[in-house]
């Protein structure tokens, strides 16, 4: 969806400036009308292009938002009035920018906006499940309890992306210290042999082949080939970023990348264990399921499952039951499917999407498992090979002189 920068007017007649991604400039004048503020100008936000900015990125962190969302539920719990909650938790933040967002959304709810509005007007913090979650917390008189389960959706959440990236950054250090290994010897320590085996060699004679291949490579590397390479591959990662950027290319993209065997199935029980917990947590929280199924889709993070998501969502809004629609997608597991159904007829559809969440979490961690423990192997095969030809190839002319030496003997 598009970002719109918007000018307006609040109920106390004060000019405000912001940003809301909507469907289209209809959506943002409702949305920002339930807001009470009113339009006076509003254009769509270019695009840009993601250069960081001196000084570091604007952002806070998931694990910071947690711990905020957690120490804001146990004030609320207590008693605390909410301006003083936002006060108390504003100054104890390390975070400069996230504690200059707290402090506005604590001048806007004192300023008599509520607590949801003044969250939502910061979409680069409190995006629209939170906000939305929070509007049914003070709708329903249990902000308290919402903000624990937001607390605890953030904390999972967190831990699968953690889970994630820990199961890689193992192979990627391996291999990255396997390509600085090789791109040494064979830019560095080639060449030293290559100028000893070219003066032993008499007149006519040649390197074995193999040793021929690996000077050959080392050459290349030395000169512009290492250059071309380098300038190959830093191209290739920016064109991929804007490809995938546009909509035909992220569709693209995300659909191989559950296609892709192993991490495909990998990825697919990721997405479907974060739409689960997703859905779980908004329907448990009060939110009405074609706004839950709209955010939902929305923060899924993989545009096949977003579609995927919004197809359901309008045969529900259409009348039809949750199950057919989800089973029709062909995009989540059978299981999933059946449970969905069950949870459904008996009215608990809430704790069985957590329960799936659960299963297909367990899934994850258990298929990261596997995976690297094939990885492994292969990556020490690879290593080996790799180093073991260099080196071979390197002794094969020292063979041959001491064949000769010996034959002249």
């Amino acid at each position: 969806m598009p970002t719109y920068v918007f000018k307006g007017r609040n109920k106390l007649n004060e000019n405000v400036v912001g940003e809301r991604v909507a469907d289209n400039r209809e959506a943002l004048r409702q949305i920002l009308r339930k807001e009470q503020v009113t339009i006076t100008a509003v254009k769509e936000k270019g695009r840009e292009i993601g250069i960081p900015k001196l000084g570091g990125r604007k952002k806070v962190k998931a694990k910071d938002l947690s711990i905020f969302t957690r120490q804001f539920s146990v004030m609320i719990d207590a008693g605390l009035p909410l301006v003083q909650c936002l006060e108390i938790l504003a100054q104890q933040q390390e975070n400069k920018y996230f504690q200059g967002i707290l402090l506005q959304v604590r001048q806007d709810v004192e300023e008599g906006s509520t607590l949801a509005a003044a969250m939502a007007r910061h979409t680069k913090v409190f995006d629209q499940l939170y906000a939305n979650m929070v509007e049914a917390g003070e709708t329903g008189g249990i902000l308290d309890l919402i903000l624990q389960r937001l607390s605890t959706f953030i904390e999972k959440i967190v831990k699968l992306k953690r889970d994630v990236i820990s199961a890689m950054i193992y192979p990627a250090a391996v291999v990255l210290l396997a390509v600085v290994a090789v791109a040494v010897i064979m830019i560095v320590v080639i060449p030293q042999f290559q100028n000893i085996f070219l003066g032993l060699l008499g007149p006519g004679e040649q390197l074995p082949l193999p040793t021929r291949i690996v000077v050959g490579i080392s050459d290349f590397l030395a000169g512009w080939g290492g250059l071309v390479i380098l300038a190959s591959i830093i191209a290739f990662v920016v064109g991929f970023r804007f490809y995938y950027k546009t909509p035909g290319g992220r569709r693209v993209i995300d659909g191989l990348v559950l296609k892709v065997p192993i991490l495909g199935d990998i990825f697919r029980k990721i997405a479907v264990a974060r739409f689960s917990r997703t859905l779980s947590t908004l329907l448990s929280s009060g939110v009405p399921i074609l706004q839950s199924l709209d955010i939902t889709a929305r923060t899924s993070g993989n545009v096949i499952i977003e579609s995927a998501i919004l197809k359901i969502r309008l045969a529900v809004e259409r009348g039809q039951s949750f199950v057919e629609p989800l089973k029709a997608t062909e995009v989540f597991p059978h299981m999933v499917g059946q449970m969905i159904g069950i949870g459904e007829q008996t009215g608990a559809l809430d704790a069985m999407l957590g329960k799936i969440a659960d299963f297909y979490e367990q899934e994850v961690d258990a298929a990261i498992a596997n995976l690297l423990t094939l990885i492994e192997p292969v990556l020490i095969g690879f290593l080996g090979v790799t180093i073991g030809s260099i080196v071979i190839s390197m002794y094969l002319p020292l063979f041959t002189l001491i064949g000769k030496l010996s034959n002249g003997h």
